[in-house]
């Protein structure tokens, strides 16, 4: 069968994008889902670069209740 994309299913998928979004949007929806996907990985990046450090724990700060006043 060969390959999944071909030149001409690309071409086609192309033409297909240009009609119905027309010459304007097209660099607009590029540049939109490049910067998505460049925060996607920015994002990716920063959750496995930090680490917790060993004996380093998170501490949660729970406000007290106000008591009403009679």
């Amino acid at each position: 069968m060969g390959d999944l994309f071909q030149p001409t299913h690309l071409m086609v998928i192309g033409i297909v994008l240009l009609v119905l979004f027309g010459g304007k949007k097209l660099p607009e929806l590029g540049k939109g889902l490049g910067e998505g996907l460049r925060g996607f990985k920015d994002g990716m990046k920063g959750v496995t670069e930090d680490p917790a450090k060993p004996g380093e724990t998170a501490h949660t700060v729970t406000p007290k209740a106000e008591e009403s006043v009679k």
